[in-house]
């Protein structure tokens, strides 16, 4: 049966998303800050609102993607007057867990439920609606949104009660920061030694030393191609987060600090933009220096 869905944020990941489920039947209203980014689901049936107020007023599922926490928060705001009992508001955003759970008490006081659904997978993950979805929140809001969620992605995990989708998107975003790093090290190693990198790569990424970072970013590292499917500026948010949620609890992670640093030499010498394999070029020029 169709539902109604307002969907607020259509970037990289978030336009994508829509599109699958403009195309699963629902009836969608959309809203971003460029409103040409809505021009493509437009055109296919969606229906433009001038804020996200107006968005989340005439649906019962309200999806948000939106960079940061005050962007989140901004939407909240906006949203929380017309919320509604029953309404489900499902936040693909990657945010601090903390604030989640104030923004999830605020919503629970007007009957909606708010699920924290961090999302991993890339733009091509969004693309090819093969994304990872961690989750947290009321766990049979989750199950009425199951049907939705999975016309996006194909690992979709309930995480445990509020703010545990976030905690286990920034469990997920130490784990890609460091691998990364680690393929970035490795392959400079191999180059440094005269091997030629695509067999390296082609060598051990079947074994024990396989990633998702080697096999899928290592060729873009090696050619100097850093166009991105997640932005560094975005991956240096996330790591923001996880170190925020460190300090919170009382803990150090060192290998975490070191690539934050890296990352932060990355948006020094102008990388925001770029994907998050340019992190090599860091990587590499520090071992000549």
């Amino acid at each position: 049966m169709a539902s109604r869905i307002a969907f607020i944020g259509l970037g990289i990941m978030g336009g994508p998303m829509a599109g699958h489920l403009l195309a699963a039947g629902h009836s969608l209203i959309v809203h971003t800050r460029t409103q040409s980014r809505a021009a493509d689901l437009l055109s296919r049936g969606a229906k433009w609102a001038d804020s996200p107020a107006e968005a989340a007023k005439q649906a019962d599922f309200v999806f948000i993607c939106v960079p940061d926490t005050p962007d989140v928060q901004a939407v909240a705001n906006a949203m929380l007057p017309a919320a509604r009992a029953g309404q489900i508001i499902i936040d693909h955003s990657t945010i601090s867990p903390s604030a989640t759970q104030k923004m999830a008490k605020q919503f629970a006081s007007r009957g909606a439920h708010w699920l924290d659904a961090p999302i991993s997978g890339g733009d091509v993950g969004a693309r090819n609606a093969t994304l990872s979805i961690m989750v947290g929140g009321d766990e049979a809001a989750f199950k009425t949104a199951m049907p939705f969620l999975e016309k996006l992605g194909k690992t979709i995990t309930w995480c445990g009660p509020s703010g545990s989708g976030q905690l286990t998107k920034l469990v997920n975003q130490i784990l890609v920061s460091v691998t990364n790093l680690a393929a970035c090290e490795a392959l400079t190693f191999a180059r440094a030694f005269g091997l030629e990198p695509q067999k390296t790569i082609a060598a051990v990424g079947g074994g024990a030393a396989g990633s998702w970072q080697l096999s899928n970013l290592g060729p873009k590292m090696l050619a100097g191609d850093f166009r991105p499917g997640f932005m560094i500026k975005l991956q240096q948010k996330d790591l923001r987060l996880a170190l925020q949620a460190c300090k919170e609890r009382g803990i150090r992670l060192e290998a975490l600090n070191l690539v934050h640093g890296l990352f932060d030499r990355a948006l020094e010498e102008g990388r925001a933009d770029e994907g998050t394999q340019a992190l090599f070029a860091i990587v590499e020029k520090n071992a000549k220096s």
